[in-house]
């Protein structure tokens, strides 16, 4: 069961160690720009930082609740390969965040896109498994039935053009 889990378990860890470096940067710009807590209100600079940082915070727990639920139903090596991607992606949010309010765009369009592909995975995962419990269907398992059939197809230049 665990070697179903560990990558993704993994991924679950190196977010945790991004949200705890996000905070500690928080804390620094509060001394540099001399901002005592509990204030947010500062300089530009100290608040695009504060605010680079609730945000990830935010989003944090969506990104954990896809990433398990897409790594358990759907396939833990894509889950977690997203999963990569997605805190590369907030890691340049945080950074591009920090120099000027436009140098988030990009990296929050980037993540984006890769909590939705979790989504979809998750949901997929979630009623493949409901159509396995209830209706004795896989379809995971039929598509890749499909995709083995093109692929012999193939194999012996045996070409479909209604297919």
């Amino acid at each position: 069961m665990l070697d179903q889990v560990v990558y993704v378990a993994a991924v679950s860890v190196l977010g945790v160690f991004e949200q705890a470096y996000f905070s500690l940067q928080v804390i620094q710009a509060r001394r540099k720009y001399s901002v005592s807590p509990p204030s947010t209100a500062g300089p530009p600079e100290f608040e695009r930082v504060f605010r680079a940082q609730a945000n990830c915070s935010e989003y944090f727990p969506i990104f954990l609740t896809v990433l398990w639920v897409s790594g358990i139903f759907f396939s833990q090596a894509i889950s977690s390969l997203l999963g990569l991607l997605y805190l590369y992606g907030r890691y340049k949010y945080f950074q591009g965040y920090g120099k000027s309010a436009l140098g988030r765009l990009a990296p929050l369009y980037f993540s984006a896109k890769i909590l939705w592909a979790l989504l979809a995975f998750s949901t997929l995962g979630v009623l493949n498994t409901l159509n396995q419990l209830y209706f004795d269907v896989d379809f995971l398992q039929l598509l890749n039935s499909v995709e083995l059939f093109y692929s012999s197809l193939k194999k012996y230049n045996i070409y479909y053009t209604e297919l």
